[in-house]
């Protein structure tokens, strides 16, 4: 069995894998949305502290396994470095206690291994991933064989979210706030300008949408905004983000024949977005993969099952050298 450890930003988690099976045995995270909310957003030293707090109390409902434990996993980048150094830190007292080795994880890895928990690898797929700090399309052969084919030049899909729910004081995190409003808002009200409509580029950007929305957002209050006017704002705004994906990707499908493709990371929980590309994904006969919603999130159970795969290969990291990094240029 493996045991993981994921701390990245704020969620605190702890999973158990068997190496054998890829049976799930035990999975716990504890979310920090609700300590974060007040704020509009992550703040690192809280979270770190939280974590501090959190991670003991989950390991120790796991003290049965421990003595078949094979291999302690960790996420060590990307990531807040203040969090993440939780993470390790514990990893290193577990590998000690059960002088057993440590498997450094890239946490986007983990987000793409999200896809295959419980399951077998399948490779090649082409990856689309969203989250609150990443959006990157990732031409994935291998677990060591990964490259991105495009990424955004500012903003994030999932922060842009974030930042617009702040806009309309709606809270954190903005997510799944946007989409439920969205649901009773009118997406062609409000005609947001298409990020990079024009350009032959597959790239993405958000921070001209982001303004946008913001100018809209201080005509409608001079005028007294209204809650109709809230939905329609989220509803269009929602639409024009996803639709400034689906175009870049379909430049991305007619450049090259993808038979499998899949989104993950936390942002695509989104079920418009879900919506939208199994009917792109359907029009080019492209196979569309999913995560379970309950592991689009930060997660352990991603993280162990990456590391299953480390382990078979011996990829071990020696614990004077076990580091964090808060970026990685690639994969």
């Amino acid at each position: 069995m493996i045991l993981a450890i994921e701390s990245s930003c704020d969620d605190s988690s702890i999973s158990i894998t068997k190496i054998d099976t890829l049976e799930l045995i035990f999975h716990k995270k504890i979310s920090q949305e609700l300590e974060h909310s007040f704020y509009g957003g992550v703040v690192p030293e809280l979270a770190a502290r939280l974590h501090i707090e959190a991670l003991p109390k989950i390991l120790e409902e796991c003290e049965e396994y421990l003595p078949q434990i094979k291999a302690v996993a960790v996420t060590n980048a990307p990531g807040l470095s203040v969090t993440l150094t939780e993470g390790v830190a514990m990893a290193k007292a577990v590998s000690i206690a059960l002088n057993i080795p440590i498997i450094a994880v890239n946490h986007l890895k983990g987000h793409i291994y999200s896809l295959f928990i419980e399951k077998e690898e399948k490779f090649p797929i082409t990856v689309l991933l969203v989250s609150g700090g990443h959006t990157q399309v990732i031409e994935a052969n291998s677990l060591d064989d990964m490259q991105i084919l495009a990424k955004t030049m500012d903003d994030s899909f999932g922060e842009s979210f974030d930042k617009v729910s702040k806009m309309l004081n709606l809270g954190y995190p903005g997510g799944p706030i946007i989409e439920k409003y969205s649901q009773n808002g009118d997406c062609n009200r409000f005609a947001f300008p298409i990020p990079l409509s024009q350009s032959p580029k597959i790239e993405f950007s958000y921070s001209g949408l982001k303004n946008a929305v913001r100018l809209k957002i201080d005509e409608l209050e001079g005028t007294s905004l209204k809650s109709q006017d809230i939905s329609d704002v989220c509803a269009s705004f929602q639409k024009t983000a996803v639709d400034h994906i689906l175009q870049k990707l379909k430049k991305l499908f007619k450049q090259k024949t993808i038979k499998d493709f899949a989104i993950v990371g936390g942002a695509s929980a989104n079920l418009y977005l879900r919506r939208e590309l199994e009917k792109l994904c359907s029009s080019y006969g492209t196979n569309l993969h999913l995560s379970d919603l309950k592991y689009c999130s930060d997660n352990a159970a991603m993280i162990g099952r990456v590391a299953i795969e480390q382990y078979k290969n011996k990829d071990f990291i020696n614990i004077e050298d076990l580091d964090i990094k808060t970026r990685l240029k690639d994969y």
